[in-house]
């Protein structure tokens, strides 16, 4: 069977839900008909002309970049700017670009869970966690059906804490309902006030499975009509965020870290201010992360590593160091993630690395 955009789509969506995107950003599928068949992916961080054309030379309709190519607005779409050259000659050639942008950052496994990766990093957890984006659901259930719901529930995504998973809390009570004309009661009878001995289960999950939790609850609840809640609450979660945090095995001096992170990033220059005596704690943030210097600090970081920094953020490095790696260097190992996402999900079509550098900046 054949896949199409949309089944791409679905995969990456489950990995990193657009939900968890920046208000600012613009993930998703850029052009393209969803529908259409892939015959082939070309993966890479940032979509230039010359990605466009290395599709087409490998006959890929399917490009999947890091990067939105359409990151501000658009009043038109014209050859005399490199966004609309590049927006033409997809289109003009069918072929569909899709981005996963700061919802691939915000996720655990994502592009700071591969520099923390990269970096051998042990312990590791968000830096920023997100807020309000936790549910609590809560539902009433006979107790001989109370933990077929509460399994159906954890399957579709709830009850994850940390390191733990199916967790709930039960609480024993009484519940009354009388069935009306037209129900069809599983217990009590028609135009009777019945009592019956419930659990009640309350468990908590990310805003975004609401639905599916809902429906995996229903379907496996014993009543006609499920008594059910929804409370949104306002805890960090910590299954997603942005930046991350960890610890090397081995303590290392600074100029030896630094000089291993220069290497494994590829790093033509490494820009960095302040000291440390020796590194054992590393935040991270890919591309631009300046904004977590405060976060860095507040977590004990002895070192903040990120993509871009300015000038004045240097002068922040009081008690850390801080070090610019490069916007390119930081993430361009994304594209890892998101090859190793279509192999284990799909072998009916062609899974291309770019080999063009699209990095924009030079050193001499």
């Amino acid at each position: 069977m054949m896949s199409t955009i949309a089944d791409v789509i679905k995969v990456f969506e489950k990995f990193a839900p657009p939900v968890l995107q920046e208000s600012y950003d613009n993930s998703g599928l850029q052009t393209g008909d969803r529908n259409a068949i892939v015959r082939g992916a070309l993966v890479c961080l940032d979509v230039t002309e010359a990605i466009i054309d290395e599709a087409i030379s490998l006959d890929c309709n399917l490009v999947i970049s890091h990067h939105p190519v359409i990151f501000g607005g658009i009043k038109k779409i014209t050859p005399e700017n490199s966004t609309g050259k590049i927006l033409i000659k997809a289109i003009s050639n069918g072929i569909a670009v899709y981005s996963c942008h700061t919802n691939a950052d915000a996720v655990l496994q994502g592009v700071n869970g591969k520099i923390c990766e990269l970096l051998q990093l042990q312990n590791c957890r968000t830096l920023d966690a997100v807020k309000d984006l936790l549910i609590k659901i809560v539902t009433f259930v006979p107790e001989a059906q109370a933990e077929a719901v509460r399994n159906a529930i954890f399957e579709a995504g709830a009850g994850h804490i940390g390191q733990y998973d199916c967790c709930s809390f039960n609480t024993k009570g009484e519940g009354t309902f009388r069935a009306l004309e037209g129900a069809n009661p599983f217990i009590g009878t028609k135009g009777a006030l019945h009592s019956e001995a419930e659990i009640r289960i309350e468990t908590v999950a990310p805003a975004f499975l609401e639905a599916k939790i809902v429906s995996a609850m229903r379907s496996a609840h014993p009543y006609e009509e499920v008594a059910y809640d929804v409370y949104p609450l306002k805890n960090r979660w910590n299954g997603a965020g942005i930046g991350m945090i960890g610890e090397l095995v081995i303590p290392q001096t600074a100029e030896n870290f630094l000089q291993d992170v220069k290497q494994i990033f590829r790093s033509q220059s490494v820009r960095y201010a302040g000291s440390a005596r020796m590194i054992r704690k590393v935040a991270v943030c890919g591309g631009s992360g300046n904004f977590l210097i405060s976060k860095a600090k507040a977590a004990g970081a002895d070192i903040f590593i990120t993509g871009e920094m300015k000038y004045h953020d240097f002068f922040g490095a009081e008690g850390i160091i801080l070090a610019d790696i490069g916007h390119f260097e930081s993430e361009q190992f994304t594209t890892d993630i998101f090859i190793a996402l279509l192999i284990e999900n799909f072998s009916n079509f062609a899974i291309h690395f770019t080999k063009v550098n699209s990095n924009p900046i030079k050193y001499l």
